[in-house]
């Protein structure tokens, strides 16, 4: 039997749990998938541990960052991105960006040139990513703006009518907290903006409801979490 996991904390919920184990039990794979819940100061040991006992894993928050001194490697898209969600053999990857990409490509509008990233965490780093990928230019928001970064009290007028794209990558809104959301001005949204929500449950944040509200189109991050693990399965699988 192989055996594959995740390490995060707190590991209240995992898509990729049942993701993976559906997908074991469906196409009669001899596998099985755990979650590792790790506390901070253990995070060196669990990680030796893990890579020697488990065939791959992934990486959740709030360890996208702070896991890459204890890995031999990144790959090349792990390196540019400098966050990892899937470990093979020692060596870090990430297939964030790869599910945001396939994602948002489909909806994404000719006049769409600039994005908004509210967070930035390991899931930013990868939007960001992928949105230069798609010719898109993204501009960090934060509660702690440092250079090149805006406040959420920067967000005139002018600055949400020229960022066509809003992309949620904190944690705000998600289960169970449903009725949180990022502090942005959805009054100046309109139905030139396209909202893009990490979180997957619930389907539908506060964050896209209010943006659904002006008019927006809006999408959250379940087929991200769909093309990210099939991703990492072949990447596992040396495919």
């Amino acid at each position: 039997m192989r055996h594959y996991g995740i390490i995060g904390y707190p590991l209240v919920q995992s898509f990729s749990a049942k993701y993976f184990n559906e997908k074991f039990a469906t196409e009669s794979i001899d596998a099985e998938y755990s979650l590792y819940p790790v506390q901070t100061g253990e995070l060196q040991s669990v990680i030796g541990n893990l890579s020697e006992t488990l065939d791959g894993f992934n990486v959740t928050l709030p360890y996208k960052q702070t896991i890459i001194p204890y890995l031999e490697r990144l790959d090349e898209t792990a390196q540019a991105i400098g966050a990892v969600n899937v470990v093979y053999q020692h060596v870090g990857y990430n297939t964030d960006c790869l599910g945001f990409i396939e994602s948002l490509r489909p909806i994404v509008r000719e006049f769409d040139q600039k994005a908004l990233v509210l967070g930035t965490g390991g899931a930013s780093k990868a939007v960001c990513y992928g949105l230069r990928r798609l010719g898109i230019t993204p501009t960090l928001v934060s509660r702690t703006p440092k250079e090149g970064m805006l406040g959420y009290n920067d967000l005139t007028e002018e600055v949400m009518a020229a960022h066509t794209i809003i992309v949620n990558c904190t944690p705000l809104g998600m289960f169970p907290e449903t009725e949180a959301c990022p502090d942005i001005p959805y009054e100046r949204l309109s139905a030139r903006h396209l909202l893009f929500d990490c979180i997957y449950n619930p389907k539908v944040t506060r964050f896209l409801q209010k943006g659904q509200a002006q008019g927006a189109t809006i999408k959250n991050g379940m087929e991200m979490l769909v093309g990210q693990a099939k991703a990492a399965w072949k990447i596992w699988n040396k495919e």
